[in-house]
């Protein structure tokens, strides 16, 4: 059962929290474990969609105590380590789905690039001429087909 990092703003708009409960909800109907950061926004939308099916979430959260996780959490892990989870939830993930595009967004999908997981990007960019080069999708149910296809063709 792969393990996908779904990862995203916390002040998303209206159309990336929708694709990410819908991204949490066709991972959780795959099968896969989805890794978060555990808070709001994009997170706490994929955690609801996973959740509602019966899925696994697991949030890495920045703080010190496991009440802070968004309430669609089924795992909570405090790091106490701020920004610096993000290290930690890339490196725990098989793959990486971004949904929307922020700063910590952008650092997380780097993080995953440079260390060779595989990346699908809904409603986010690259900068131009980086390699290698996240794939990018514009529905989510394409997002989460193409992250898993990723992750099955990898040698294990």
């Amino acid at each position: 059962m792969p393990y996908v990092a779904v990862v995203g703003p916390a002040d998303a708009d209206a159309q990336c929290l929708e694709l990410a409960t819908t991204v949490g909800a066709a991972l959780a109907d795959r099968g896969a474990i989805v890794l978060t950061g555990g808070l709001g926004g994009v997170t706490a939308a994929c955690s609801r969609g996973a959740g509602e099916r019966g899925g696994t979430v697991v949030g890495l959260l920045p703080g010190l105590y496991r009440r802070e996780a968004n309430p669609f959490v089924t795992i909570a892990i405090p790091t106490g380590l701020g920004q610096l989870r993000n290290g930690i939830v890339i490196n725990a993930a098989d793959g990486v789905l971004a949904v929307g595009s922020s700063w910590g967004t952008v650092n997380e999908v780097s993080l995953a690039l440079r260390t060779g997981k595989p990346v699908v990007w809904l409603r986010g960019q690259a900068p131009a001429g980086l390699a290698p080069a996240p794939r990018y999708a514009t529905e989510a149910v394409d997002a989460v087909e193409q992250i898993i296809t990723l992750l099955v063709q990898r040698p294990a």
